[in-house]
């Protein structure tokens, strides 16, 4: 039991961690500091399409999901068994992709906004 509510409880957190890598940037307009775990969570992200490593939080979701008994994620990971073919078609995950790129860099675009923003109301010159 313990170990199917584990896995469980690491599939939410790991939803939570794609949702904040989509939509953190948004955060950082709020509360600038967050920016920088933002990009952090942005580069691996990067990392986990561009190079085949897997996330910790996949292994240890499906790690629990064997010790109770469970068949475990899909080959794929995660975005395999609850994301593809689920909230959008297979077929789209290249749309999908750009369209996250596309939602990071207009976030970015707005924390940056910002900041120029916040240092003109200061009276600093923002930097060249």
């Amino acid at each position: 039991m313990f170990f199917r509510i584990a896995g469980q409880a690491v599939m939410v957190l790991h939803f939570l961690v794609l949702a904040f890598l989509a939509l953190g940037g948004f955060l950082a307009w709020r509360w600038p500091r967050v920016w920088f775990a933002h990009l952090a969570m942005a580069c691996w992200g990067l990392a986990a399409i561009a190079f085949p490593v897997i996330c910790p939080l996949t292994h240890l979701e499906d790690a629990f999901r064997h010790k109770a008994g469970d068949a475990g994620l899909r080959p794929g990971g995660f975005i395999d068994t609850y994301i593809e073919g689920v909230v959008y078609p297979e077929r789209d995950t290249v749309l999908v992709r750009w369209l996250v790129a596309a939602v990071v860099t207009v976030s970015w675009a707005g924390v940056l906004y910002l900041h120029i923003r916040r240092r003109r109301k200061r009276g600093v010159a923002p930097a060249a």
